[in-house]
């Protein structure tokens, strides 16, 4: 190759490395190494924010392992009241309360720091918060006659609404778990002897289907449950048909065994 061919073969190579591809190059290499970083300060800010969240869920589960277990006794002291017209076993429910009083007292602290994220923890305490609803609507029930309201439970429960409150569809679910333990009590109310007790409980179940149907329910959880009252309401219906029938239902009230003491 003579000298002239070769100096410009050079200038060429020289030529072809300052071309503008070149420069692209060295541009998107530059680009990419600053998508990197920005990743990284992303990733990391999620990181913080990630162990925080975790962080909290973790105080949650000490505060709701204790809820369930005072809840888990309540259930278990108001269980008798099917074989036993006592008020000791409403009595020995109630003695509980302080108990899940406390459970509430340490969710709301937990909460009360973040109170936004109300929703983003709410099956914490979920269906813990159903089941205290329904036993307390069971234990008023069974002293009142009557139906424990939204505000009544969260009073008894002492929760404030601007800290932490009792969800509207967690109130109206533990409605529905109550009412499934009305049948089993009807049959051994009748059995006892206390024969108006399916005609109460028919009206009182009759008067809260109808309260119900108020509402405009999703195809959800809620739904479920309230289609579960319906057919309670209709265990109840038969069996005060059955007193009925065989004349056992006269025109004077008769009276529970608890009332009968």
């Amino acid at each position: 190759m003579s000298v002239v061919a070769f100096r410009a073969l050079r200038l060429f190579s020289v030529a072809r490395s300052a071309s503008p591809r070149g420069s692209v190059r060295l541009r998107a290499c530059s680009t990419t190494a600053t998508a990197c970083c920005g990743a990284m300060e992303q990733f990391e800010s999620f990181r913080a924010e990630m162990d925080a969240s975790n962080a909290v869920r973790e105080q949650l589960r000490s505060a709701v392992s204790e809820l369930d277990n005072a809840t888990r006794l309540m259930n278990a002291a108001l269980l008798p009241i099917h074989h036993s017209s006592s008020g000791d076993s409403i009595k020995k429910a109630k003695s509980y309360l302080p108990e899940i009083r406390k459970a509430y007292m340490d969710l709301t602290a937990i909460i009360k720091a973040r109170p936004e994220e109300y929703y983003k923890y709410h099956d914490y305490w979920r269906n813990q918060t159903q089941v205290v609803v329904s036993l307390l609507a069971f234990s008023h029930w069974l002293e009142t006659g009557d139906l424990l309201s939204h505000a009544d439970a969260q009073e008894l429960l002492e929760l404030k609404k601007e800290d932490f409150f009792l969800d509207l569809d967690d109130y109206l679910v533990g409605l529905c778990n109550m009412s499934s333990e009305l049948p089993r009590y009807v049959v051994n109310q009748v059995v006892a002897g206390a024969y108006d007790c399916p005609e109460r409980v028919s009206l009182f179940l009759s008067d809260l289907y109808s309260a119900f149907r108020l509402l405009n329910l999703r195809n959800d959880h809620l739904r479920k449950r309230f289609d579960g009252l319906k057919y309670d309401l209709k265990k109840v219906e038969e069996i005060l048909y059955d007193v009925k029938i065989r004349g056992l239902l006269t025109g004077k009230e008769s009276k529970t065994p608890e009332e009968t003491k």
